[in-house]
């Protein structure tokens, strides 16, 4: 055992604070980063849970839920693709929920999500959820029925399937509640394209996106490209465009920039604190220090063995930080937050955490300045 390392563990209540204050910034920087990939991730499920290759949209899109209509007839120009399969149409906008189911429900209607699919088996637009429940899928086929998540029953004013509600004066009921499809604006409410047209007042004949399936072994990337010949529309994969969805929410709305501001200032609190501690450490050492001075041990050698310390601080506070990371981002998800914690989210956060250690145990050196053999014998 080094003598760092074997001066941490006898002298370990001194620094304790300082390991702990590693850990609180190592979790705050797991934690706030997997929260804000959680939260932006909510706004692409359109994309991201459903099987298309290719979507194809008005021009300048910047988000899918801020998709405008546009003539379905443009479904020849894909379809005339030879790496496309088939196409179909989907549409997603916004629209304004008012229940009428209950007595008690809200005065304000609430702004929803109206996700509009054909709901077939072989539905490119239709999520995972309802592909992995035909009987569901097939109830969406009536005309002005939804589906729900779960976890927006409360903010919808519904208890669940049988509720009814009004959408820009189209009187719609709930005959389904799926799960894991939370967003961060408004509710997802899954249907049919012709209800969704219906709850959206769209114009006849116009749908929000076309989806185009590509072949095996093709690349949609070429598609895409042949397809910027057309200046009316925009084609994007399904990849650029589930990005540019994040990318808008993380930036232009302001969300992750509040959520990385949260992360630096538990960074910041953190490594003066760590400092701080490791600079009483280093100064209640002095006398150590001084002996090991006259003993003929250099000076880099002893500020060498500081540095040494701060780095095992580091260490165990992110070995503290990793359940503690897991546990919060568990009991965050039990509420209906996600949380991502990706292996590069953990490691990107250890990696700082280790650095603003080091760093503190560098600043903790001017404690050094005291330190001098004839210092125990004054």
């Amino acid at each position: 055992m080094t003598y760092a390392l074997s001066t941490i563990w006898f002298e370990r209540q001194r620094f304790l604070p300082a390991v702990l204050a590693v850990s609180f910034s190592a979790v705050l920087i797991a934690v706030q980063a997997g929260l804000m990939i959680g939260l932006v991730s909510m706004m692409s499920v359109p994309v991201d849970r459903t099987r298309a290759d290719v979507w194809v949209g008005y021009p300048g899109v910047r988000s899918v839920d801020l998709g405008r209509p546009i003539p379905a007839r443009w479904t020849s120009r894909i379809e005339a693709q030879p790496e496309v399969e088939r196409v179909e149409p989907c549409t997603i906008g916004f629209s304004l929920w008012t229940n009428v189911s209950t007595r008690d429900a809200p005065a304000t209607p609430e702004v929803i999500t109206v996700v509009g699919s054909r709901l077939e088996p072989d539905s490119l637009g239709a999520c995972e959820f309802l592909h992995n429940d035909p009987t569901l899928m097939a109830k969406l086929t009536e005309p002005f029925t939804v589906a729900v998540d779960e976890s927006d029953l409360g903010r919808l004013g519904i208890r669940g399937v049988g509720g009814q509600a009004e959408a820009f004066g189209r009187r719609v009921r709930v005959v389904g509640i799926v799960r894991g499809y939370q967003s961060l604006g408004g509710p997802y409410v899954f249907c049919s394209n012709e209800t969704a047209r219906a709850m959206l007042r769209e114009p006849p004949g116009g749908v929000t996106y076309l989806l185009a399936k590509c072949r095996p072994g093709t690349d949609p990337e070429v598609v895409v490209k042949r397809l910027e010949k057309y200046s009316q529309l925009t084609a994007f994969t399904a990849d650029d465009l589930s990005a540019r969805s994040r990318k808008y929410w993380l930036f232009t709305t302001k969300a992750g920039i509040a959520v990385g501001f949260t992360a630096l200032l538990g960074l910041l609190v953190g490594a003066v604190v760590t400092s701080q501690t490791l600079y009483a450490a280093t100064a209640a050492s002095q006398r150590e220090f001084a002996t090991l001075r006259a003993m003929g041990i250099p000076r880099w050698r002893l500020k060498m063995t500081v540095v040494e310390q701060s780095l095992w601080v580091g260490i165990f506070g992110v070995i503290l930080a990793l359940p503690l990371s897991i546990l919060l981002a568990s009991a965050a998800e039990s509420l209906g937050t996600q949380v991502r914690l990706h292996p590069l989210v953990l490691l990107a956060s250890a990696a700082i955490t280790l650095v603003m250690a080091l760093a503190s145990g560098l600043a903790a050196l001017r404690s050094f300045q005291g330190v001098d053999p004839a210092h125990n014998i004054r």
